[in-house]
């Protein structure tokens, strides 16, 4: 039934109240993934007074590029009360809440669907965007007040249960790496051997852009394994055929339970766990651990979530445009090894936070899930 549906026209009106005195001082920006983040301009000497103001509940969107990115940043400002924001920025809130509650809007935008739409309607636009009179065309359906709010307070309960488990990781997280430190601190530089001693360090075979299908075995760039690591959803999943896979992991291996996976281009040091899983992953992106001596695996893990770690790889990587990590570099890369008595008790600790770090996380996925099928069942 679509009786129900809206154009945003109906249910928007753009704002553009500007920051005359200069008193707002708190610039924010619109990110690809549709959350407000603290802007890293520089404004000193930069005359404030022409920015736009954004009050709490109001929404802020970018409508460049759009058909490029296939994604329009939009998000609803809800950590401030008050910000301002670059004039390039369409400012608009909702006329009525009576009509429509923000928090119901705010989740429309989410919704993967919302962007295909939009990036089809930019196609046309110059340079992919979109201008703001095909935007406000744009329809949602609008249940009643009672409805969206059922809606609205069914996402928050799970927004607010991944934020939880989220908090728990990071104290669990903060754990481990207290746990590691104390320990790595009772070593000396004698005890230190080059990480190719207790490992093997490779790279994937080459995949290309051509092989990805629409279903089958995940693969894996960079941005998947830091999505991964961090426990979020993959949202916009990249595959290749079954038959294809098949082919990878009897001529070469694929990664196992227990292997390590670094990223080596762009964001550089973000490493993942293989769990029980089955997928790929892209070449010269990301450098694969595997064939680890003992339990060095889980002792190695930890290691790379540390400052100390992150200082180490700021001596090693090369290249002034885009920085790199190497597997040559990797490899020999020092660092201290407890012995066997001190590793079997901390490996055995370490598991144990972990185990329930996992479980946390597989908490998390499921959530996000629902999140996604609530999202779905707007439109229906």
């Amino acid at each position: 039934m679509k009786s129900n549906y809206r154009a945003l026209s109906e249910l928007i009106e753009k704002v553009d109240e500007r920051n005359d005195d200069g008193a707002i001082t708190e610039l924010i920006g619109v990110s690809i993934d549709k959350c407000f983040i603290k802007s890293v301009a520089n404004t000193n000497g930069t005359d404030l007074s022409k920015y736009k103001i954004i009050r709490k509940n109001e929404f802020a969107v970018s409508l460049m590029q759009v058909s490029r990115d296939s994604k329009i940043p939009v998000a609803r400002l809800e950590d401030y009360e008050v910000a301002i924001m670059s004039p390039a920025y369409p400012i608009f809130r909702v006329k009525d809440t009576r009509k429509i509650l923000p928090e119901y809007l705010d989740m429309w935008f989410k919704r993967p669907e919302f962007d295909r739409e939009a990036a089809f309607i930019a196609v046309g636009g110059v340079r992919g965007s979109m201008p703001w009179e095909e935007f406000v065309k744009m329809k949602l359906p609008v249940p009643t007040i009672e409805k969206q709010l059922e809606i609205v307070n069914s996402y928050k309960a799970i927004t607010e249960r991944i934020a939880l488990k989220q908090k728990i990781n990071d104290n669990l997280a903060t754990t481990l790496d207290t746990l590691f430190c104390e320990l790595y601190g009772q070593l000396n530089d004698d005890d230190s051997v080059s990480l190719d001693t207790i490992c093997s360090l490779a790279s994937s075979k080459r995949v290309f852009a051509d092989d990805y299908s629409e279903t089958g075995v995940p693969f894996y760039r960079g941005k998947e394994i830091t999505l991964k690591q961090a426990g979020q959803p993959i949202t916009e999943p990249l595959y290749i055929e079954k038959e294809h896979f098949t082919s990878l992991k009897e001529k070469y291996g694929i990664p196992m339970k227990g292997d390590i996976l670094i990223t080596a281009v762009g964001t550089i040091g973000n490493s993942y766990l293989v769990r029980d899983e089955e997928f790929y992953f892209k070449d010269g992106n990301i450098i694969w651990l595997k064939d680890f001596k003992g339990n060095l695996n889980y002792y190695v893990y930890d290691f790379m979530q540390t400052s100390i770690f992150k200082q180490m790889l700021d001596g090693i990587c090369i290249g002034s445009t885009q920085t790199a990590l190497t597997i040559v570099a990797l490899s020999n890369l020092q660092l201290r090894i407890p012995d066997s008595g001190l590793l079997a008790e901390y490996t055995k600790q370490s598991m144990a936070v972990r185990t329930q770090i996992e479980l946390n996380t597989d908490e998390i996925s499921h959530l996000y899930e629902l999140q996604s099928v609530l999202l779905a069942e707007l439109s229906r």
